[in-house]
């Protein structure tokens, strides 16, 4: 446990996401989601659109290979959202083997 003895830093966390561009990605994250919220159906009140009920939202480019909400978004299965591993890198061409 990092923290036991002393409290957590959570401004440098915060200047630590922005630093890496963390923030960024979350906020066009929560953007894509409320567009969808705000022009969808919401028969039950709950702030969600219907269509968006135990789903995710998912960049058809990904957030973390330059992609935005200008490019699109889907509404997926979190599973198959959340199964795909857009942070490896691709290997390079003229990588040394």
């Amino acid at each position: 446990m990092p923290y036991k003895n002393k409290p957590r830093p959570y401004k440098k966390e915060y200047q630590q996401q922005k630093a890496r561009g963390e923030h960024a990605d979350r906020m066009e994250r929560q953007r894509a989601r409320r567009k969808i919220d705000k022009t969808g159906v919401d028969k039950n009140k709950n702030g969600k659109a219907d269509k968006r009920e135990g789903k995710d939202v998912s960049h058809n480019k990904p957030l973390s290979r330059g992609g935005s909400n200008k490019d699109g978004v889907r509404i997926e299965s979190k599973s198959k959202n959340r199964s795909r591993n857009y942070k490896k890198k691709k290997p390079s061409a003229n990588r040394k083997k």
